[in-house]
């Protein structure tokens, strides 16, 4: 393949992409990506200047499909409760290597450069976890959610999703909607009967 054949960048992005997730940021070098895309390293180097640049490209491309859902959820004339279970399943219908980005983004952001990590961080605030933090504070502000933290309620969403990150939790498939909603409910409701 030659450098500047069409389509290259793309294969990099989604090969690069599978082989991060198996080996984390560290344990992956750009000549086992070039080997794995069949290219040499200076065909690599032609669209990415070093392996952090390629890393940081793979979850910026994620970032932005995930900006776009939020965008179209909160274009949506419904309650805040019901944007941030369509954001669950959102996420959730996503194959398992697709789910393990937004893993690798909040592990693998301390690898990078000071640089690079403070202008991402703010990336990744700005297009993802500040959207969320602002349904939960629209929700506070309008009496549908009890006084909470956005901050708090954002992570601690996260955190009961964050098992269906990793490509080994369930089959490679998306997750069935039943155990969506479940998960979706959960957060949601807790799991005591009402009443209790």
């Amino acid at each position: 393949m030659k450098p500047s054949e069409p389509g290259l960048r793309e294969t990099i992005l989604m090969t690069a992409k599978s082989l991060f997730i198996q080996h984390g940021y560290h344990g992956l070098a750009m000549r086992q990506i070039s080997d794995a895309v069949g290219v040499s390293k200076a065909a690599l180097y032609y669209h990415f200047k070093d392996k952090e640049e390629l890393f940081v490209a793979i979850l910026s491309e994620n970032l932005d499909e995930i900006e776009t859902a939020i965008d179209d959820i909160l274009a949506m004339r419904i309650s805040c409760g019901k944007q941030i279970v369509l954001f669950v399943e959102y996420v959730l219908k996503q194959p398992a290597d697709q789910r393990a980005i937004i893993r690798l983004g909040s592990q693998e952001m301390a690898q990078l450069s000071p640089d690079a990590h403070l202008k991402f961080n703010k990336t990744y605030h700005d297009q993802f976890i500040g959207k969320l933090q602002n349904i939960f504070q629209a929700g506070v502000l309008n009496g549908e959610f009890r006084p909470i933290d956005p901050g708090i309620a954002t992570w601690a969403l996260l955190g009961i999703m964050f098992p269906y990150f990793y490509p080994n939790h369930a089959e490679a498939s998306p997750l069935s909607l039943e155990t969506i909603r479940q998960i979706a409910s959960i957060y949601m409701n807790g799991v005591a009967q009402p009443g209790n």
